[in-house]
């Protein structure tokens, strides 16, 4: 049996004083005269309602004691946990250029990127994730870790504008290879989300491509958004534009292919859950764990026997300790 509140064992304590306080009590509590010689009393014995008051006194500090012991939760464990768990090496690779701010998602694509991503990574639970985003340029925002809170908290301060803008998609696959060759699981993959064209940066998506096919890894990309006319916002919200946009799917499909992975093509918010929906049950490990662990609270047998104490203490007071006015 272990304690939920151990600390709550602490106010035991609090029987010292009370112990204390009950044999001074008893000291000037039987009353008393004086005589030349007590012989004629010697084979009186003290009676049974004079051990009864000491009874009464004992059990209400067993019932004290039983309440305090409920009050620090004990509770029995039951563990059975026999598992093998292989996680899963990804990598998130986000778009964070100026076209991210186009309003075809709700609020806006970059936003609804964010939000699906998030719902992904709580989602993945076993596995080690990371974070890049790329622009005109590409940065790694959070190496493989397995600290959910950490990861999402870097998701959500991702902003557009902290890069160059622009749109080099092969930089940013090629720092997520960066990041994800560290890891040690042997299932690698990299979901890689944009809404353009290669247009920045200094490895072409190509030769990004390769690399992932030699490393093992595989890259599943996205397109993001609808092709033509869309109004964007600049990063801080003063003035909205109006711009051309146009994915390249062929691209982005090479890339998918060539590494063993997928290309999506989400248009709407409803699309893009889908898509990581379906990313998440194809990167599913298989575990094979077997886990059985039971939390039984055992406080009430604790709280029926102060009750039994403090029920008999008042039968005794009541009854055999009665006193007529």
């Amino acid at each position: 049996m272990m304690l939920k509140s151990p600390g709550m064992l602490f106010l035991l304590l609090i029987l010292v004083p009370l112990i204390a306080w009950y044999v001074w009590k008893q000291r000037n509590s039987y009353p008393s005269i004086g005589v030349s010689t007590l012989s004629p009393f010697a084979k009186i014995r003290p009676s049974r309602r004079a051990w009864l008051r000491h009874v009464v006194f004992a059990l209400q500090l067993a019932a004290i004691a039983c309440v305090i012991v409920a009050l620090a939760r004990p509770q029995t464990h039951d563990h059975f946990r026999t598992s093998r768990i292989q996680g899963t090496d990804i990598v998130l690779a986000l778009d964070i250029s100026g076209s991210m701010s186009a309003h075809d998602f709700t609020p806006s694509r970059f936003a609804a990127a964010k939000d699906v991503a998030i719902k992904f990574i709580n989602q993945r639970s076993d596995d080690n994730i990371g974070l890049v985003v790329f622009a005109g340029e590409s940065l790694s925002l959070m190496p493989l870790t397995n600290d959910r809170a950490a990861l999402i908290n870097a998701v959500k301060n991702a902003e557009m504008g902290d890069l160059n803008d622009g749109t080099a998609i092969g930089d940013g696959l090629t720092s997520a290879l960066n990041r994800i060759t560290s890891g040690k699981a042997k299932s690698k993959s990299i979901i890689l989300l944009t809404d353009g064209t290669n247009n920045a940066g200094d490895v072409p998506p190509s030769t990004a491509a390769r690399i992932a096919k030699q490393k093992g890894v595989k890259v599943y990309t996205i397109g993001v958004g609808t092709n033509g006319s869309i109004q964007i916002t600049d990063p801080y919200g003063f003035s909205t534009t109006t711009m051309e946009t146009k994915i390249d799917e062929e691209s982005l499909k090479n890339i998918a292919s060539q590494t063993g992975g997928k290309y999506f093509r989400a248009t709407d918010e409803r699309m893009l859950n889908e898509v990581f929906a379906e990313i998440d049950s194809l990167e599913k490990t298989t575990l094979d764990v077997d886990k059985y662990t039971t939390t039984d609270e055992n406080f009430i047998p604790w709280i029926m026997a102060a009750l039994a104490c403090y029920v008999l203490c008042l039968l005794i007071r009541y009854t055999v300790l009665r006193r007529i006015p």
